[in-house]
């Protein structure tokens, strides 16, 4: 290792990389560059459609769960507490059926229209009438307004008793007139009364509720019975009225009917109508079966004409008639067979040869006699179309005539049966009302009451509210709904990166790792143990590291975090002593020129390192200092110096990183935080990948996506992100056996115990 550190610090300046040589290296990164940001681009516009994950609500709700149980707890002693000193109040329930019945003095059937036994109107009206003022002052009429029940009633609430007690206002009584005292009785029994209409029944239960349960048996029974009396007053004797109403009435109708029948009897005579319907069934049947006559006419029509349309057409010899006449069958066999003979014939001998002439001559004579048959077919045809159209016309008059007979009889049947259905109509009316008018004078003028109780109320064995275990149910329902909006009220509001999905869901960047939080250890602790959680997880940040590119791990990584204190440079160490144990040359170098510390981790001299080489005063060989890991070599960050990011932007930075490319099989680099600073940007411009390393709830989104894009922006390779502190049980039930357990089995099958949180 010293020999290669000599070498290293021999051939600095042999090895310094030209102006275009630096140019060529950054244009070779640009395709990858170019891919990253097309992945981000098409990462971002995937996940801007969201799914509903029902599991990722129930990890919030566990991660809140003292917010949950906290409003639980609030509200369920609140229910409590106010079920507690909410004074007992009692119920009666009395029960009365109301039927609905009326006088029927012109409720006649035909004439006035049927109502409905469960008409809701009706009902409607008799429960109002049940909670009317009235109804309160009748009963109030029955009551001892001195009765300390009213006092207890007319009471503030315990909670305006507390208002007053904080605000100061003494609870003074006032002298009240008996008038007064009289309105507010009834105010107290309209408030307390309630009345439940029994579902697709007659039946209404009325309640009433008091501190006292004899006063609300009381009350209750007395408005059942005070309703009774009311509808009975309401009731007033109407015969007289009745029989005013229908004398007149039988008048009317009867003059109306007496106009009607002799209206009816004179249409019949002018129209000379018998029997209306035997005349409409024979016209109706006769028009059918002229109608199915005429439908078959015009088929044959059709069908004719079609045949015609044939036999005038080119192919007029492939007519039916024509395929069927043996004549011209034979005519057409006996020119085929000429035909032939000619073209045969055509081969010895001139179309003007005498026997050439007599064949033709033949050929000519059958054409003729064909086409006198074709002539005689198409006069035929021409006969049946002619005599086929004229039946169709006979048969259509027929059905014209007909049909207008058909109309003339509908239109003085309808006439008819209208005065007929008037008389009907009038004939009904008068004999109802007739009917009417004598039960009206037999019956007794007072109907049986209406409303009757079914059952009187009784006094309560027991509160009707406060209702503890309803309360205590609708409280807890209540706390746990409040403490689940809250908790996801404070996870919407917490803009913190938390888990791997997040990062990639918000930066698109893929995450190499996760590495647990300690508790009660430190990292170096924790790292000594090979088979803790802690070191299985930067092995496997490691191995991920080897498959972030096609090239495997990036030659000079840098390891950078948006902001101080994220758990870069515990990475930064880790990952350079993970590859020293795979047997690599690995350099690390303390680039953070402002706040180092890997230095004060390795026990290492700070006065000489990177920041002298940068200035010109050491050469590379002088600032590399040995470790305590085989094949790991360290290059601290030296003194403080006052313009860190011009030294880290100047040539021998570039020129260091190029040849330790060369001598060291690994270049690490642990620079400071990326934002507010230029030294991040400047280094991983010049690196070939960049590690992005986020502690899981404390780097914030914003500020983790404005390091991302600064990076993106000095033209970074970041090959990933690492989240480091992740805490399973902050972030959420059920990620811990994603990411934060790193158990796996040790040398003789026994299982290794986490350090993890």
């Amino acid at each position: 290792m010293q020999d290669a550190a000599d070498n290293f610090g021999d051939n600095v300046v042999t090895n310094l990389p030209s102006p275009t040589q630096r140019s060529t290296q950054l244009a070779a990164v640009d395709p990858r560059l170019q891919a990253l940001s097309t992945l981000v681009r098409n990462n971002e516009s995937e996940n801007g459609e969201k799914e509903v994950d029902l599991v990722q609500y129930w990890r919030v709700i566990v991660k809140r769960k003292w917010t949950v149980v906290g409003a639980f707890a609030i509200v369920f002693l609140t229910g409590l507490m106010a079920t507690l000193l909410t004074t007992p109040i009692f119920r009666a329930t009395a029960t009365v059926q109301i039927e609905r019945q009326s006088m029927r003095v012109v409720n006649v059937p035909g004439v006035e229209p049927v109502e409905d036994p469960y008409d809701m109107e009706f009902y409607e009206t008799q429960f109002q009438l049940l909670q009317s003022r009235s109804m309160a002052e009748k009963v109030a009429a029955q009551l001892d307004p001195n009765d300390p029940v009213f006092a207890v009633m007319s009471a503030p609430s315990p909670w305006v008793k507390l208002k007053q007690m904080i605000l100061g206002k003494p609870d003074t009584e006032q002298t009240v007139d008996p008038a007064a005292r009289r309105a507010q009785l009834v105010g107290l029994v309209q408030g307390g009364l309630m009345v439940e209409p029994v579902s697709r029944s007659r039946l209404a239960r009325i309640h009433f509720d008091s501190p006292d349960g004899a006063l609300s048996a009381r009350v209750a029974n007395a408005v059942a019975t005070g309703f009774i009396e009311s509808n009975m007053e309401r009731r007033i004797d109407t015969s007289s009225y009745a029989k005013e109403f229908l004398e007149d009435r039988l008048e009317q109708v009867k003059l109306k009917l007496q106009d009607s029948e002799k209206a009816l009897a004179e249409f019949a005579q002018r129209e000379q109508i018998v029997n209306i319907g035997d005349r409409s069934s024979l016209l109706n049947s006769d028009l059918s079966a002229l109608n199915g006559a005429l439908t078959a006419a015009k088929q044959e029509r059709i069908a004719a004409e079609a045949r015609m349309s044939q036999g005038q057409g080119m192919n007029a010899m492939s007519h039916p008639l024509m395929m069927e006449n043996q004549g011209v069958q034979a005519l057409r066999a006996t020119r085929a067979k000429l035909e032939a003979e000619y073209q045969e014939k055509l081969l010895v001998y001139k179309p003007a040869y005498p026997l050439m002439q007599q064949i033709k001559s033949q050929i000519d004579n059958i054409d003729k006699q064909l086409a006198n048959e074709m002539q005689l077919v198409r006069n035929n045809l021409g006969s049946n179309l002619q005599a086929a159209r004229e039946m169709e016309a006979r048969l259509q008059q027929q059905v014209d005539e007909l049909t207008s007979q058909v109309l003339s009889l509908q239109s003085r049947s309808t006439d008819f049966t209208v005065l007929e259905r008037e008389v009907e109509t009038n004939r009904q009316l008068y004999d109802a009302l007739l009917q009417r008018y004598k039960e009206i004078g037999i019956t007794s003028n007072v109907d049986a009451n209406n409303v009757s109780v079914v059952d009187s109320a009784l006094v309560p064995g027991g509160p009707y509210k406060p209702d503890l275990r309803r309360n205590l149910m609708l409280a807890s329902a209540l706390g746990l709904i409040l403490g689940v909006l809250l908790a996801f009220l404070f996870e919407f509001l917490d803009d913190t990166l938390k888990r791997p999905d997040e990062i990639e869901r918000h930066l698109g960047l893929g995450v190499l790792g996760v590495i647990p939080k300690l508790d009660k250890v430190t990292p170096d602790e924790a790292l000594l143990d090979p088979r803790s959680a802690f070191s299985e997880a930067y092995r496997s940040v490691r191995t991920s590291l080897q498959f972030s590119t096609d090239d495997g791990v990036p030659k000079c990584l840098l390891v950078t975090s948006p902001s101080a204190s994220e758990g870069k440079s515990t990475t930064a160490l880790t990952l350079a002593r993970n590859f020293a144990q795979l047997g690599r040359r690995v350099l690390l170098i303390d680039a953070d020129l402002r706040n180092p510390s890997l230095h004060r981790t390795l026990g290492t001299d700070n006065s000489v390192g990177l920041s002298n080489y940068l200035a010109g005063s050491i050469k590379p060989a002088a600032a590399i200092k040995p470790t305590k890991t085989l094949r790991l070599t360290f290059i601290p960050s030296g003194p403080l110096p006052p313009n860190p990011a011009e030294l880290l932007a100047g040539p021998k930075m570039l020129s260091l990183l190029a040849l330790a490319g060369e001598k060291f099989d690994q270049v690490i680099i642990d620079g400071p935080p990326v934002m507010g600073l230029a030294d991040s940007p400047i280094l991983a411009n010049v690196s070939a990948g960049t590690l992005l390393v986020i502690e899981a709830g404390s780097s914030r989104i914003a500020t983790a996506k404005a390091a991302f894009k600064r990076l993106l922006g000095a033209r970074a390779h970041v090959v990933g992100a690492l989240l480091t502190k992740y805490d399973a049980k902050v972030a959420g039930y059920g990620y811990g056996g994603e990411y934060g357990e790193y158990q796996y089995y040790s040398y003789g099958g026994a299982r290794g115990q986490s350090l993890t949180t």
